[in-house]
């Protein structure tokens, strides 16, 4: 039988849940993007010195692909004990692991010192970056979810979606400021590490705020329905990935394919940029990390505006209004950034992340409302991160390829679009979700058979 549904918060509590999740979210997203700027920047003379400039980049890249891959692994072993142990804890702990990987690679040796070690460990921490990551996005989002008003879901669950733009903006603006004040011979020398030893000191603030919140009603609810069912009759639950994949494979395909497009073009538009930017249209790192600086910001702000859009027209409409804008602007973005004109390339990158942000405002939402409560952390971490792997891990190194062989624009333009094709195709076959009840997703009551398990086509909460 349904959980019957919890009364929402009161709104200062909701305030605090947000704040939990938002400051989290943005520091774990300052760690990620913070390896990616600097990816682009200069790990590639730090850790790859005796290679072609271009291919060490490619190289620094391959090391940044690294940690998408392990954003997989990182779903299911963090779904599967957020849908068993809670949303709070595993949320404590993937903060924990993303910012000690972070603070320990601004302690990395490089290839001067250490030789072909250094690579080795930065891909090492990389990966502990990659599988905390994977961990981290379903449960922020589920704990604002479910705590939050229905009515107003889409608005509040966006609200961690802008810790990606905010960890951007602090990441870049970091690393501009540090790049503006100092030389590039002591950038390059120290001034690089900064910004990553400045994570121990965020990740003791999140952790302090994190701590101080209560876990999902919701999740409460079903944990202590479950356990009632299995005292009574003895049944045995099945893993919630076992359930994910019986029971919502269909909603694991769409959560992926929605994710292609806004994947990847987002890490076109914020990290190849700055490879773009400084060697096909030679503006200087200065330029290019004020501009998605600034974009950021923007970005920021349109987020909560496209969640709450979402509450009144639907999640599908938004998404799809985000991936049509991304396809039809890609040939613009590079044509803009040609110029070489700062206006020009602010303008490029800040009209990409708008349209970006219209797909990932509504994504928490979206993907929260297509899984049922105990494999909800699950469905929605194993759909949004198992397309990383194929999307934003190799976008900037397929980008960075694909100028080098043909040392022209359009086919990375092409390949963005390709993207948003798929990401269409996805949302068109997903069913609008903006009015289903967290705590009866499924809109049954079926009641269980004598063995305490609910009939096979009866999933439940």
């Amino acid at each position: 039988m349904a959980a019957p549904a919890t009364s929402p918060p009161a709104p200062s509590n909701l305030k605090r849940i947000v704040a939990a999740s938002l400051i989290g979210t943005t520091i774990e997203w300052y760690d990620f993007f913070l390896y990616g700027s600097a990816a682009a920047l200069v790990f590639n003379k730090l850790f790859f010195p005796e290679s072609d400039p271009l291919v060490g980049t490619l190289l620094s890249f391959l090391t940044y692909a690294v940690g998408f891959a392990a954003r997989p692994l990182g779903a299911l072993v963090f779904g599967h004990y957020g849908d068993r142990l809670g949303r709070k804890k595993l949320l404590v702990l993937s903060l924990l692991m993303m910012g000690g990987a972070t603070f320990a690679i601004g302690l990395l040796p490089t290839h001067a010192t250490v030789g072909s070690a250094a690579p080795v460990l930065l891909t090492v921490l990389r990966l502990v970056q990659g599988f905390a990551l994977g961990g981290e996005w379903g449960g922020a989002v589920l704990l604002v979810s479910e705590h939050g008003d229905a009515r107003r879901r889409g608005f509040w669950a966006s609200w961690p979606q802008t810790g990606a733009p905010a960890g951007q903006l602090l990441a870049t603006g970091v690393l501009s400021a540090l790049t503006a004040l100092m030389s590039e011979s002591a950038f390059e020398a120290w001034g690089w590490r900064i910004p990553f030893l400045l994570s121990g000191v965020l990740v003791m603030v999140g952790l302090w705020i994190r701590l101080s919140v209560d876990e999902s009603p919701v999740f409460k609810a079903a944990l202590a329905q479950a356990e009632e069912r299995r005292s009574g009759a003895g049944a045995t639950e099945k893993m919630p990935l076992v359930s994910v994949l019986r029971h919502h494979w269909r909603d694991v395909l769409i959560a992926m394919g929605a994710r292609m497009a806004e994947n990847i073009s987002y890490y076109v538009i914020t990290a190849f940029v700055l490879v773009y930017a400084t060697t096909a249209a030679d503006l200087s790192k200065q330029t290019a990390l004020n501009a998605v600086l600034i974009a950021s910001a923007v970005h920021f702000a349109v987020i909560p505006m496209w969640g709450a859009l979402s509450d009144r027209v639907g999640r599908k409409p938004v998404y799809l209004a985000g991936a049509i804008g991304v396809g039809l602007w890609t040939f613009p973005f590079f044509a803009l950034i040609d110029t070489r004109n700062f206006g020009s390339v602010l303008l490029a990158v800040t009209v990409g992340l708008i349209f970006h942000g219209a797909m990932y405002a509504p994504q928490a939402a979206f993907f929260s409302e297509m899984f049922a409560t105990r494999m909800r952390y699950s469905g929605a971490s194993i759909g949004a991160q198992f397309s990383s792997v194929a999307a934003g891990a190799p976008a900037p190194l397929i980008a960075t390829a694909l100028l080098a062989d043909f040392d022209s624009s359009t086919p990375i333009s092409l390949y963005v679009i390709a993207a948003a094709l798929i990401t269409l195709l996805a949302v068109v076959c997903a069913k609008e979700t903006r009015n289903r009840d967290l705590t009866d997703i499924e809109g049954t009551t079926a009641a269980p058979d004598a063995s305490g398990a609910l009939p096979a086509d009866a999933r439940t909460v």
